[in-house]
């Protein structure tokens, strides 16, 4: 008995271990999914993207185009309502981590593509912990999703396995 207790008792840990990590995972976005980033199809295109989406300190943001000349550029508000060209990022990808909380503005600076609806605005978040909503998007991973409910709900077997020897 008290090898299986044993083995029951690490195998909670481990999966609370797992839990834990899977929670506070940084995610990788595609800006614009598999449209990438182009000129969009309608003005709207980013930031209805942004818009279903939960932007946490840690996670990346990967601005990538494999046809077409594009630029990326983090520019101020103002700059980003009226298009304002500024130096940019020339090259794909560019993964941009956000630094802090906060938010955050970028366009492209070739032709009109920025008023076109080639630009992203978004809000970045604190890091997540366990118990925090979910985040929606595909590209997110699924163990953070796991909800506190349900790490105390494996603990809680574990713990009563050990204490009573099963």
């Amino acid at each position: 008995m008290g090898s299986r207790t044993g083995l029951i008792g690490w195998f909670g840990i481990v999966v609370a271990i797992i839990l834990l990590r899977g929670a506070t995972a940084a995610t990788v976005y595609e800006v614009g999914d598999s449209l990438g980033w182009t000129v969009p199809p309608n003005t709207s295109y980013y930031s209805t993207w942004a818009s279903t989406k939960t932007f946490f300190l840690g996670d990346k943001l990967s601005f990538n185009w494999t046809t077409g000349t594009h630029t990326v550029a983090e520019v101020s508000k103002d700059e980003y309502d009226n298009c304002t060209k500024v130096s940019s990022y020339i090259g794909s990808p560019v993964i941009f981590t956000p630094p802090s909380t906060g938010s955050y503005y970028f366009i492209c600076t070739v032709d009109d593509h920025c008023t076109r609806g080639q630009k992203l605005a978004f809000t970045v978040v604190s890091t997540p912990t366990v118990g925090s909503p979910p985040d929606e998007s595909p590209t997110s991973s699924s163990a953070s999703s796991l909800s506190v409910g349900a790490l105390f709900a494996v603990l809680s077997t574990s713990v009563i396995y050990i204490f009573l020897g099963f």
